[in-house]
């Protein structure tokens, strides 16, 4: 189904009367998706609102140069990841400090922010997750909460499957190893 109505949008898009409302079926096809996945990534509500209109945006400066190599999606994934990963560059680099302090305002931000809900595991898990390093932690996303297979977030990424078993193996190790010190700690 969701095939057939990528088709359809993207004939859509390619036909000067019907691109702004095709490109408004993919954002409501495709944001909240999105915005669960930059969310995870960023942390905070409003960065993650920032990075999804900047990925929207880029994507509809680009969207005559898609070229269907791959899903509709996977091109919106790859968008958004990027977006996010560069948004957490330019924070260190804003912010002048050292990934130990970043780690503690997104830790700070998980567990104060008035859009984060769950119960203590899922806050011991997100801590957990929050310290891997930003490509690990977005392979441990993709595959993890977005279940998606590894081809696909290869695509996303533009790395080989194999070092994106090889990330999501080393952060499955690290997680059980925080999550393993904080109950051997309590």
């Amino acid at each position: 189904m969701v095939a057939v109505e990528e088709q359809t949008i993207l004939a859509e898009l390619r036909s000067t009367e019907t691109k702004s409302r095709a490109f408004g079926q993919l954002v409501q096809l495709h944001q909240e998706m999105l915005y669960h996945h930059v969310r995870r990534l960023v942390i905070d509500h409003d960065d993650a609102d920032d990075v999804l209109q900047n990925t929207f945006v880029k994507a509809w400066r680009h969207i005559d140069s898609f070229r269907a190599d791959s899903k509709i999606r996977t091109w919106l994934f790859r968008i958004a990841t990027n977006e996010a990963l560069t948004f957490l560059e330019k924070k260190k680099k804003q912010q002048f400090t050292d990934i130990e302090n970043i780690q503690d305002d997104l830790r700070h931000s998980l567990a104060h922010g008035p859009h984060i809900d769950g119960d203590e595991i899922q806050m011991k898990l997100q801590q957990a997750i929050l310290t891997l390093p930003d490509r690990q932690r977005t392979v441990f996303h993709l595959r993890y909460f977005d279940e998606m297979p590894y081809e696909e977030i290869s695509q996303i990424l533009e790395v080989t499957t194999g070092s994106l078993k090889a990330s999501y193996h080393h952060a499955v190790k690290k997680i059980e190893a925080f999550l393993t010190a904080r109950t051997d700690a309590s």
